[in-house]
């Protein structure tokens, strides 16, 4: 008779047809052997004497058992839950075995990452982490940056070797550096950000000295498109973080999972909160400084306020916007000194693009228009009226109008 043998609590064994006594157990050692067909993994649930460590219960097999016998005669022995009549394997092991795999993969990426995470000497007491991002240039954040002069950089290897400021922008937090060593090679970027999800897990890694690196695991908290910092810099995505940025780590990659540099994290563009400059504006702006030893930053140069248009104004000069923005500023000299914009105008739009709020007037200023005229459509004294304005650099250290 076809049965499967189960440990139970209990200190007698009955059957439907009668009792067992221990004398038989040997035959129900050889009903396990028969169904298992593993008996150096039921030796285990044996004692010295060659008898069950409990009394079992001898039950005819049904499918969903049977079906279970053939997991374990394929696999290996383990326990096996029952609840309810049906079968429940334990995977405990095989989650363990799954967070060890994924522990060791976190592991390979850091120690991947490692040999291009420098630390940059530029400010008292404390190093901050770089970035070798191409042979012989190193990217760190701006903030970090406090001195020109007598930088130099520790590689993985302990050495320390002088590094010049190639440049800085102070918009998007990020200066670069040449080393004269190009020997070091570059890491692997990743060529954009649109793969980023939220709940990514990520890795920090830093490296303020020639004692190692350190790391600090987290996840992606927030993912979105383009924004404009507080200096007016464009960021292509912004991607916050929820992971610890250590004294020392602004300026460290941020890395994935399978050890790709998605970026420079830093904690200089938003208070309280670590964010990660995405690769492509790294890219754009180091080959900007590269080329030019700045980042040319279109400006006209005034101080202005949204503000909501009367109706009977809209009416009269038939204007489709709710809202334009007034000048309460101008620069002296700036572009729109000299085209003759007045405080108290009013702008509606720019090459006929309606402007209803200042991040309107900013999205219209890129660095492609530096040089370039530009017409404003303005109010002013309840006409309209149109201005030209020939779009100019802004100065390094001057005002911060638009």
């Amino acid at each position: 008779m076809a049965g499967l043998y189960l440990p139970f609590t209990g200190k007698a064994t009955r059957l439907r047809c009668g009792k067992i006594k221990s004398t038989q157990t040997s035959f129900a050692e050889v009903r396990l052997r028969q169904c298992f067909s593993f008996e150096s993994q039921f030796s285990t649930l044996t004692s010295h004497n060659s008898r069950p460590i409990l009394p079992i219960r001898l039950m005819p097999i049904c499918p969903p058992l049977r079906h279970t016998l053939e997991q374990v005669k394929r696999k290996s022995f383990h326990l096996t839950q029952y609840s309810g009549g049906h079968a429940v394997e334990n995977s405990t092991s095989e989650k363990v075995n799954s967070l060890i795999a994924l522990s060791h993969d976190l592991a390979l990426a850091v120690e991947r990452v490692s040999p291009f995470v420098v630390a940059v000497n530029a400010r008292p007491r404390v190093a901050t982490s770089g970035v070798l991002w191409r042979p012989g240039i190193v990217v760190a954040t701006n903030h970090t940056i406090k001195r020109e002069e007598e930088i130099t950089i520790t590689l993985h290897d302990g050495r320390t070797l002088p590094a010049v400021l190639v440049g800085r922008d102070g918009s998007t937090d990020l200066a670069v550096l040449k080393v004269q060593d190009e020997t070091s090679g570059s890491a692997d970027i990743a060529a954009d950000s649109e793969a980023l999800k939220v709940g990514h897990l990520v890795l920090a890694v830093g490296r303020t000295g020639a004692e190692g690196v350190s790391a600090s695991l987290g996840c992606i908290s927030a993912v979105s498109g383009a924004w404009r910092t507080w200096r007016g810099g464009v960021i292509d995505n912004f991607v916050r973080l929820d992971l610890s940025i250590y004294l020392g780590f602004s300026g460290s990659p941020l890395v994935s999972a399978e050890g790709r540099i998605i970026g420079i994290n830093t904690s200089g563009l938003a208070r309280g909160a670590g964010l990660t400059i995405p690769a492509t504006t790294v890219n754009r702006v180091v080959n900007a400084l590269i080329t030019r030893g700045r980042i040319a930053r279109p400006y006209i140069g005034v101080g202005m306020q949204p503000v909501r248009l009367p109706d009977s104004l809209k009416t009269k000069l038939n204007l489709s916007s709710e809202n334009g923005v007034i000048v309460l500023s101008v620069e002296p000299g700036s572009p729109a000194d000299k085209a003759g914009l007045l405080v108290g105008d009013v702008l509606v739009a720019l090459d006929d693009a309606p402007v209803a709020d200042t991040s309107d007037v900013q999205a219209a200023l890129i660095p492609e228009r530096i040089g370039q005229a530009v017409k404003a459509s303005v109010i002013r004294g309840g006409e309209a009226i149109n201005i030209s304005i020939t779009v100019g650099e802004r100065p390094a250290k001057g005002h911060r109008g638009e």
